[in-house]
């Protein structure tokens, strides 16, 4: 509905939506992931209103909000004991920006409180380690403006970045083009997963981006959507979120509105 009255604002066309996803819902599979769900009904969306991107001027907003405390950010990893873990905190605080979940945000008061807070799971050492053997990273991006501070981490691993975008506009996800404008490719190399999905699906990506997953030294992992897609796969990933949900908090045995920083092992 709310992406819905973005692309339109005909009472017609978000009746056709409603019942397009009515009937979708009677349809879909209780094995199918959120990023699958999702992928079919933001394509009703797309499919009624032919609006490709209902949330182009909200992300727009978001990067140009974030670029804005960009240089307080840089200044805050310059000046902590932990520069990496400084990066990592920051990179996750930008995990806050989910139009999927809710657009009810504080930006920098939200930075500010996870800074201060604890990680429910802190498997840090485990990244540290695989860190210092790693010559490539593979690093999946999540939310546009969250990809601002993305960037400060991918400047702190100081090693070579490959950052994975969605092939097209999906909710607030960043894309190609979103990734330019946050700044990414002033510090990675970017890619095309081929997902049209809010969260990466293995069997629906590009050749080129499974050849990656499963031959890079290191895969960062952003975002729940990102978590719920890859959270059983068969190789090593470390996961950086905020837990948004219940769901996703009591399968990880957490509270709701937690830190983590996981490692997924084989």
């Amino acid at each position: 509905m709310r992406a819905g009255r973005l692309a339109t604002t005909d009472e017609k066309e978000i009746k056709q939506i409603l019942d397009k996803t009515g009937e979708l819902v009677k349809n879909v599979s209780m094995n199918a992931t959120p990023a699958e769900t999702g992928m079919m009904v933001y394509g009703i969306v797309r499919e009624v209103t032919g609006v490709q991107d209902p949330f182009k001027a909200i992300k727009e907003q978001h990067i140009k909000e974030t670029k804005a405390i960009y240089p307080e950010l840089e200044k805050l990893v310059a000046n902590s004991d932990d520069k990496l873990l400084t990066a990592i905190k920051i990179a996750i605080a930008g995990n806050i920006i989910d139009l999927g979940v809710s657009r009810a945000f504080d930006i920098v008061s939200d930075v500010e409180n996870i800074l201060k807070q604890d990680f429910a799971i802190f498997d840090y050492t485990a990244f540290k380690k695989q860190l210092e053997k790693t010559k490539s990273i593979l690093y999946i991006g999540d939310n546009v403006g969250e990809s601002v501070f993305d960037k400060i981490l991918i400047k702190e691993l100081k090693k070579p970045v490959k950052f994975a975008v969605r092939a097209i506009p999906i909710i607030n996800d960043v894309t190609w083009e979103d990734a330019i404008a946050s700044g990414l490719d002033e510090v990675a190399e970017l890619i095309d997963s081929g997902c049209e999905s809010p969260g990466i699906i293995l069997d629906q990506s590009t050749p080129e981006f499974l050849e990656l997953f499963n031959t890079t030294d290191l895969v960062i992992s952003k975002g729940q959507g990102n978590f719920e897609g890859l959270s059983d796969c068969n190789r090593q990933v470390f996961f950086l979120l905020k837990s948004k949900c219940p769901i996703i908090a009591n399968h990880l045995g957490i509270e709701d509105n937690s830190i983590i920083l996981k490692e997924h092992k084989i």
